[in-house]
């Protein structure tokens, strides 16, 4: 079976959205065009280092140019997209791997979410000979989304993207730890929640 490859060159729309309340939230890339929409999911943790990398990308670029280049310091305000994922959202697959890159020609940032794939093998060896095939395989590797974006969209997914990871619970004042709706027990009262004063 050949890979499966979604690609979105340009897409009308790439974002970094949730489903579900904070605390419980999955977190999806959903890219869309005229005719299709391709939502995957992935971990949190996963978004908030896409949007770092993008922006750092992104600054490199500027630097690098001396300000001659077409992608803007900030996310232009006329770009952003407060909107929910379009729905129903379906998902495609869990992201294990991600790879960014820009096309200085094309001035493109390339994302790509690759699918999570389990290797077996029965010693170190193994397990890396098969995780270096599973990268060199066009053909048959694991389904992928690859979405290539303008400098100035890839600014406003990665504003949107930090602001979903910031929305979710807010965090303790004396531990940083999410709030949890059904009480916190926070690390630094050794375990005990404060009662009313």
């Amino acid at each position: 079976m050949s890979r499966q490859v979604y690609l979105y060159d340009p897409p009308d729309r790439f974002v970094a959205g949730t489903v579900g309340l904070p605390g419980r939230r999955t977190f999806f890339l959903q890219a869309s065009d005229a005719v299709r929409t391709t939502s995957v999911a992935l971990e949190k943790a996963q978004v908030e280092a896409l949007a770092e990398r993008m922006d750092e990308l992104l600054d490199e670029v500027v630097r690098r140019s001396g300000g001659s280049t077409t992608v803007p310091a900030v996310a232009p305000a006329e770009l952003t997209d407060t909107a929910p994922l379009q729905t129903p959202v379906e998902e495609e697959f869990r992201v294990g791997t991600m790879a960014l890159a820009w096309d200085g020609d094309g001035e493109r940032m390339i994302v790509e979410a690759q699918a999570l794939v389990e290797l077996e093998a029965d010693s170190e060896e193994e397990f890396a000979e098969a995780e270096e095939q599973l990268l060199r395989d066009d053909e048959n590797g694991p389904p992928m989304l690859r979405v290539r974006l303008s400098g100035t969209m890839a600014r406003a997914f990665a504003k949107r993207a930090q602001e979903v990871v910031n929305a979710g619970r807010p965090p303790c004042p004396l531990c940083s730890l999410p709030l949890d709706p059904e009480g916190h027990v926070c690390p630094r009262q050794n375990g005990y929640r404060r009662g009313p004063a």
